[in-house]
């Protein structure tokens, strides 16, 4: 999800929640099967929305405020009514937009979707072509993406780009700013990848918690660059929290003085899974399916379901571990929920946090994930962690039991 994007969308709505901002699962079918994917897309799940379920969607939508739905997958444009929801979008006076890998977009899928009415195109793009088309589990997968950004700009269609950043691809962050540059993107979301999914099985993929201390001053730094270059570069939700570069990181413009404000789950944002499950965040894991579109209407849904209200009802009472003791507590609200969740199986705790590391650091100490149980092979799913506190200057291996400082379990 893109913090930064929402947060210009929401400064100006009332307190009242409504889903002013909906990221919504067109299909689970996928013309790639990414080894980081949270949703382990490839095949569309049973029972997906047809064309005519997904407009009575559109329509619901529209009845209750909705600003703006981001279209993603899978591949939304495997959806046989992709087009057509788009089209019903901007004709409900909602901005349509797409998440995208980038493979099935020709030259004539980016003047249709120019002719629909979308309003901008992200193009996933997870470093430069070796990383990436590791990541994507596909030889030519970068080639395919970068070709789509040159032809969705060419059709005429804003673009931006988004990247999931670990172990394997942060190192190539500054080089792909540049290739991404080149080809003329308005924004680039910068978010970490979670132990989701396919993700969850591969957790030396993941960054520890203290690599936080170098990537997260690169890509303030890398902010300052693309501002200068007339690029919005934007953090995901689950990457900051109250370090130094805070305000740099969450602001839009230079004058603007924006810090995180905690989760948005079921507040203003709510996620539609292909098979009409409703959650308050599209990232969110099963746990957090208040009901489906063919279950009841979606404002029932939004306004009675629990599940979508936990963040609306979130008190400090609720945190646990460092972030019930921390100063900022209050604003921060444990940081991501979907993140935390996938490491410890609950949210309220989120080791990843600059503030955090960086105060462990001062101590000379850091905190290290090591993996406890597995993820069992669903969509969204994800195993448990352990916290380890060890020396800040430990080897990068898991150290003996004799050099743990502290162990945290779930």
């Amino acid at each position: 999800m893109n913090d930064s994007r929402t947060r210009r969308r929401l400064d100006v709505i009332a307190e009242q929640a409504f889903p002013a901002y909906v990221v919504w699962e067109l299909t689970l079918a996928c013309d790639h099967a990414c080894t980081h994917c949270g949703s382990r897309a490839g095949v569309a799940r049973d029972g997906e929305l047809s064309t005519d379920e997904a407009l009575d969607v559109v329509r619901q939508l529209a009845a209750l405020g909705t600003r703006e739905v981001v279209l993603i997958g899978g591949e939304a444009y495997l959806h046989a009514g992709f087009l057509a929801i788009v089209r019903a979008l901007r004709a409900a006076g909602i901005a349509p937009a797409l998440t995208t890998g980038g493979r099935g977009i020709t030259e004539e899928l980016a003047a249709a979707l120019v002719a629909a009415g979308l309003a901008y195109a992200s193009v996933s793009v997870d470093g430069l072509e070796a990383t990436h088309d590791r990541m994507r589990n596909l030889r030519g997968s970068w080639r395919a993406a970068m070709t789509a950004l040159d032809r969705l700009r060419a059709a005429g269609l804003p673009t931006s780009s988004n990247i999931n950043l670990n172990r394997l691809n942060h190192a190539d962050l500054e080089a792909l700013y540049e290739e991404l540059r080149a080809r003329g993107i308005g924004s680039w979301q910068v978010q970490i990848t979670a132990p989701l999914g396919r993700a969850a099985d591969r957790p030396d993929l993941l960054l520890q918690p203290w690599d936080l201390l170098a990537v997260v001053p690169r890509v303030a730094a890398l902010k300052l660059r693309a501002r200068a270059d007339g690029i919005v570069l934007t953090p995901g939700n689950n990457l900051g929290y109250f370090g130094p570069e805070e305000t740099q990181l969450r602001s839009i413009t230079a004058t603007d003085r924006d810090h995180w404000r905690g989760c948005q789950a079921g507040k203003f944002v709510m996620g539609i899974e292909a098979h009409g499950g409703i959650k308050g965040c599209p990232s969110l894991q099963p746990a957090y399916v208040g009901g489906t579109t063919r279950d009841r209407s979606i404002a029932e849904t939004w306004n009675e379901a629990p599940a979508l209200a936990f963040a609306r009802n979130r008190t400090v009472d609720d945190l646990w571990g460092f972030c019930r003791t921390c100063a900022f507590a209050e604003h921060c609200m444990g940081g991501c929920s979907f993140t935390a969740h996938s490491i410890f199986g609950r949210p309220g705790n989120n080791p990843y946090c600059h503030y955090r590391a960086r105060t462990l650091a001062k101590q000379g100490l850091r905190e290290r994930l090591v993996p406890e149980s597995s993820a069992p092979g669903a969509p969204f799913d994800h195993g448990t962690f352990s916290l380890v506190v060890e020396p800040l200057d430990a080897p990068d291996a898991v150290l003996p039991p004799e050099r743990l400082v502290q162990i945290r379990r779930q």
